[in-house]
């Protein structure tokens, strides 16, 4: 069976641990869209990995784990995870990590282009700063390099002057700044080029060779449903399909590849960077959860904001998704509190809303109707069968179920991966 782990809010839903419990029943981990600018972290015996471009798949030394054409890739970031990893005991080698020859390059100009626009535009989006969105601008502008023009010195040095010669006088013109060097980009690039060879292959074909010996395929999500650049909270989103609909372009695969798919969110809701966020805490509350939940991003370290568990929106992820069963995780970060809020509807005025309005202006206006459910109290992260959580926690988790219209198939108590329930 093929199977999708996909985010159902704005990313950061514990994915990571997720995908990593699931790869045991898979061969293949494929990561589809995104680059640099999401973050897993995976906790296995007490070590905390961060994975950025890497499908954490890797922790487990007999998978296959792709890095597919949809994603666009840092090369030095690449490798220096690649390093990291190796620092804390895993050594990924080229047997286990397979990168698409397909993928697009981030270079200099696109992380300095990034900077340049967040700091002139009146309405910030909360770019990571990593030159995603820009490398994704010259992909579809078709002036993109990919990593397989990389690895041909001739054809890579032939697009990196036209692409300099276009940034270096827009940078100018624009923005003031005097450009970038040829020579050094080409040079530094080349460099890259050297490590990470051993790595690239055509990824569709390997793809689709698996999939027609009947190789289980884990495609996994980078970031969440809310972010994604077409249905997601737009302009304040990322830059590629982190919905389900990113996978068939992002790997090759057709639709009738995938078979099932896994949704995870959070018991609460949380989200980094700009944009409107209706069932936001701003109280000590807020403060409380962040501290308790370690809502701090993998990538940026940035603190998340944190709010209420918000159904409108898990339950138009779902819906968008063709979601089969949903993982929630960080139920344990509730511990504690006395009562839990959930947004059921919003309100905009006099009227009442139940689905989530694609109107920027008006979600960012709304108010949210909440239910609130009686607390638990207990601690749960020592549990590890449904019938021994709190009768409040089931109530809780069952009400979720219901709101979003989905089955729930486990329930995260903690950050390691022995703290899950199956359900």
């Amino acid at each position: 069976m093929n199977f999708a782990v996909i985010g159902l809010q704005w990313g950061d839903e514990g994915k990571g641990k997720i995908i990593d419990i699931l790869s045991v029943e898979a061969d293949v981990i494929v990561r589809y869209q995104g680059g640099n600018n999401a973050g897993h972290t995976v906790v296995k015996d007490s070590v905390r990995y961060a994975f950025h471009l890497i499908p954490s798949g890797v922790l487990h030394e007999d998978k296959v784990c792709v890095m597919g054409n949809g994603m666009v890739i840092d090369p030095l970031a690449l490798l220096h995870e690649l390093d990291e990893l190796r620092s804390q005991g895993l050594d990924v080698s080229p047997r286990q990590l397979k990168i698409s020859e397909n993928a697009h390059i981030i270079f200099p100009y696109h992380r300095k282009l990034d900077g340049f626009r967040e700091r002139l535009r009146s309405n910030r989006i909360g770019t990571t700063g990593r030159g995603i969105g820009p490398c994704y601008m010259d992909k579809y502008a078709r002036s993109g390099i990919r990593v397989g023009d990389l690895l041909n010195p001739k054809l890579f040095i032939s697009k990196l002057k036209d692409n300099i010669i276009e940034k270096n006088g827009i940078y100018r013109q624009v923005f003031g700044y005097d450009g970038f060097s040829e020579e050094e980009i080409a040079r530094e690039y080349l460099g890259y080029a050297e490590k990470i060879t051993p790595f690239v292959c055509d990824t569709v074909s390997l793809l689709h060779e698996l999939w027609r010996e009947g190789r289980s395929i884990l495609f996994e999500g980078a970031q969440g449903t809310m972010l994604d650049v077409d249905f997601g909270t737009y302009p304040f989103v990322t830059s590629s399909n982190a919905s389900v609909s990113g996978i068939f372009s992002g790997t090759g695969l057709p639709p009738k590849a995938l078979d099932k798919v896994i949704g995870v969110c959070k018991a609460y809701t949380t989200r980094v960077g700009e944009g409107p966020f209706p069932t936001e805490l701003f109280d000590d509350l807020g403060n409380r959860l962040r501290d308790k939940g370690g809502e701090f991003g993998t990538t940026t370290g940035r603190p998340r904001r944190c709010g209420w568990f918000d159904a409108v929106l898990v339950r138009y992820a779902v819906r968008l998704n063709g979601v089969d069963e949903i993982v929630i995780t960080k139920l344990d970060v509730l511990d504690e509190l006395d009562e839990i809020k959930v947004c059921v509807g919003y309100r905009l005025g006099d009227e009442v809303l139940k689905t989530y309005p694609f109107d920027i202006e008006v979600f960012s206006n709304v108010e949210p109707i909440y239910e609130t459910f009686k607390g638990w109290k207990t601690d749960t992260t020592a549990l590890r069968d449904i019938s021994d959580l709190p009768r409040e926690a089931r109530d809780y988790i069952d009400a979720i179920s219901d709101l979003v219209g989905a089955k729930i198939s486990m329930v995260s108590v903690g950050s390691d991966r022995e703290e899950i329930i199956r359900i």
